[in-house]
């Protein structure tokens, strides 16, 4: 559901990204962080958590970006902002579990977070355009007098 151009301007910047590549690069670095950590009793559900949800944010991206249609495409970004907020709950939890990894978990969080609030946009957006074409035809008086 793009415009066919998969190139997006940052708010406030002159940069141009791709939102597709920046989610899996995103996806590309929680799997490198997943497969550092050490494999605990306490870790290692926490790192497959982390890392099926951080995942799923590029996947569930690049299904919006087939989407078939403007509600399918909105479901899809519902689904990528959730997932964006599931991998910044994990990542507070690997924070405590795994203090060793601070620098690039709170980094990996910090790109959930903008992914979260980039998904939130685009979804008020969506909803602004999908309520505008769903308003009701405004009420217009009939010409023709009441039956009796």
């Amino acid at each position: 559901m793009t415009n066919g151009n998969d190139k997006r301007m940052g708010v406030g910047s002159k940069v141009a990204f791709d939102l597709e590549s920046r989610t899996t690069r995103f996806s590309e670095s929680a799997i490198e962080l997943g497969m550092r950590l050490p494999t605990t009793p306490v870790l290692s559900p926490l790192i497959t958590q982390f890392v099926k949800s951080s995942t799923s944010i590029g996947a569930n991206y690049c299904e919006a970006d087939d989407a078939e249609s403007k509600a399918d495409f909105r479901h899809k970004i519902a689904l990528c902002r959730k997932e964006s907020r599931e991998t910044k709950y994990w990542c507070r939890l690997l924070a405590k579990a795994a203090p060793q990894e601070r620098l690039e978990r709170k980094q990996l969080w910090l790109e959930a977070r903008e992914l979260h609030l980039i998904f939130c946009k685009i979804i008020r957006s969506t909803d602004s355009g999908l309520h505008a074409v769903r308003a009701p035809a405004p009420h217009r008086p009939s010409s023709y007098p009441a039956r009796n």
